[in-house]
């Protein structure tokens, strides 16, 4: 298999698993209960967006507030479909698929595996956000990518972020579960990888400046090349099938969960830690405004409504 017909093959893959998300995330809009009487089901509205050939994104280093003496010099083109859902049951959803290429400026290309001799790329994939309205049902994130440039790899994983105190524990039956879905997902093709990629999801979802985890966890890989194509193409679609499969049951478990005002009072403050670590922390968030990523995609991970004390 060339490495053109892999690219097609992946690219294909995350628009599948967008639409079968975003199937998933409607009927739930539909099944809402008597809570949500006189709403309307949300739908996806889709808006497809494209980056012209020779097109510039910033590529200066974040910390300094988008300099414009370093920005401009990542050349890329392609584009995607931003997917957003502002419904009953998921109070801001955004389901996203891109595909950009072109080449890293000189500031990033130090920093991608492949590209400081070489700074053309290719990169790939599908990126989740949910919020839901319930403070009982969790949010949660997801995404899968594949990357190119003289070398090649996958990266991605799930997450889930309840946003009331009392699901935020490893011991609660829906970490639990979320848990064991991922786990399956890795145990199909290593035995190693779900403790490794727990590990590193606790690491890298962490608010240091706070102390305190993001969330409850899941799984988190990056730059993942095991040798073999095939392999990990199929490893990064199970982690897909197995997202699709245990979130949506989760908030379909949760949706019709009557709540208080301190319930949401709690959501509120929590989604804040959720959005200091999308702003400060998030690799993601920084590699698709250095590669032309569209920026309303990017940001959309960020709560539709937050609090601070």
């Amino acid at each position: 298999m060339t490495l053109e017909t892999r690219k097609q093959n992946a690219k294909a893959w995350f628009e599948t698993l967008r639409d079968n998300l975003c199937a998933a995330f409607e009927r739930i809009e539909d099944a809402a209960g008597d809570l949500y009487a006189g709403m309307e089901p949300g739908r996806f509205e889709k808006t497809p967006w494209t980056k012209p050939e020779g097109d510039q994104a910033f590529s200066g280093k974040v910390e300094t507030g988008f300099p414009k003496e370093n920005a401009a010099n990542t050349k890329v083109q392609g584009g995607g479909v931003m997917s957003m859902l502002h419904g009953r049951v998921f109070e801001k959803a955004g389901i996203h698929t891109s595909t950009v290429y072109g080449e890293f400026s000189e500031e990033f290309r130090k920093q991608i595996p492949g590209a400081e001799d070489d700074p053309r790329f290719w990169a790939s994939g599908v990126s989740l956000i949910a919020h839901t309205r319930n403070p009982h049902a969790p949010a949660a994130h997801m995404n899968t990518r594949m990357i190119v440039t003289t070398k090649s790899w996958f990266g991605g994983g799930g997450d889930l972020n309840p946003m009331h105190h009392a699901y935020r524990s490893e011991a609660h039956e829906d970490t639990i579960a979320f848990h064991a879905a991922m786990k399956a997902a890795c145990d199909a093709h290593d035995a190693d990888y779900f403790q490794k990629f727990k590990k590193w999801c606790d690491e890298y979802f962490y608010l240091p400046h706070r102390d305190e985890p993001r969330g409850v966890g899941g799984i988190f890989y990056d730059r993942h090349n095991s040798g073999d194509w095939d392999a990990d193409f199929a490893f990064t679609q199970d982690v897909g099938r197995a997202f699709l499969e245990i979130y949506p049951a989760l908030v379909a478990k949760r949706m019709d969960t009557p709540w208080s005002e301190d319930d949401r009072e709690a959501q509120l403050i929590q989604r804040g830690r959720y959005a200091e670590y999308n702003l400060l922390y998030d690799r993601g968030t920084t590699f698709g405004l250095k590669t032309g990523g569209n920026v309303d995609s990017i940001l959309s991970s960020l709560p539709p409504e937050a609090k601070w004390p």
